[in-house]
C-alpha cells in the first residue's frame, strides 16, 4: 500500500512537471509562435495556422472548419504585412479536365473572397487553378479524392 501512494505521488509530480513544461514551451498570447518553427515562416503559416482547406464533392461551400481555419489565416496575415498568398485551388481526379479547372478556380476565389472579408487586403492575394492537375493523394478511393478536393494558401514571401 506504502509503494502504491508513494508511485502515485511521483506520478502526480511527474504529471505537473510535464505540463508545466508544455505551458511555458507555448506562448499561446501570439499566433504562430508555437512548436519549432520560426515566427513569420512559411512552416510557421503552415503548421501553427493551416496553410490547407477542404472541400466537398462538386463543391466551394466553406464549412466550418474551413472558415476557422482561413480566420487564422487571416489573423496571421495582418501580424505580417509585408507577406503576400497565391491561392491554389485543386480538384479530385474525377470530372473533366476544364470541369476540374473551373470548379478549382472557384475554391480558389471563395477562399480568397473569405480572406478579403476578413480584412487581408485584395493586392496582397492572387489565385491560380490547378484543377486535376497536381494531387497530394493518388489512388482510386474516395480517402485520396477528399485530400485532392482543396484550396491551399501559399506564402510567396516572409519574414525569414
Amino acid at each position: 500500500m506504502m509503494v502504491r501512494a508513494r508511485f502515485s505521488q511521483v506520478f502526480s509530480v511527474l504529471l505537473l512537471c510535464v505540463g508545466l513544461a508544455a505551458c511555458e514551451s507555448n506562448n499561446l498570447d501570439a499566433p504562430g509562435l508555437r512548436g519549432d518553427a520560426k515566427p513569420g515562416t512559411v512552416q510557421d503559416f503552415s503548421v501553427n495556422v493551416g496553410d490547407t482547406v477542404q472541400f466537398t464533392v462538386d463543391s466551394v461551400q466553406l464549412s466550418s472548419s474551413a472558415r476557422g481555419i482561413l480566420q487564422r489565416q487571416a489573423a496571421w496575415l495582418k501580424l505580417y504585412p509585408q507577406v503576400t498568398v497565391e491561392v491554389q485551388g485543386h480538384a479530385d481526379e474525377r470530372g473533366t479536365r476544364e470541369y476540374n479547372l473551373a470548379l478549382s478556380a472557384q475554391r480558389a476565389e471563395a477562399v480568397r473572397s473569405f480572406l478579403a472579408s476578413q480584412g487581408v487586403a485584395a493586392n496582397r492575394m492572387s489565385v491560380i487553378s490547378f484543377g486535376k492537375e497536381r494531387p497530394v493523394a493518388t489512388c482510386d478511393a474516395e480517402s485520396c479524392w477528399a485530400r485532392n478536393r482543396r484550396a491551399v494558401t501559399a506564402v510567396s514571401n516572409t519574414t525569414g
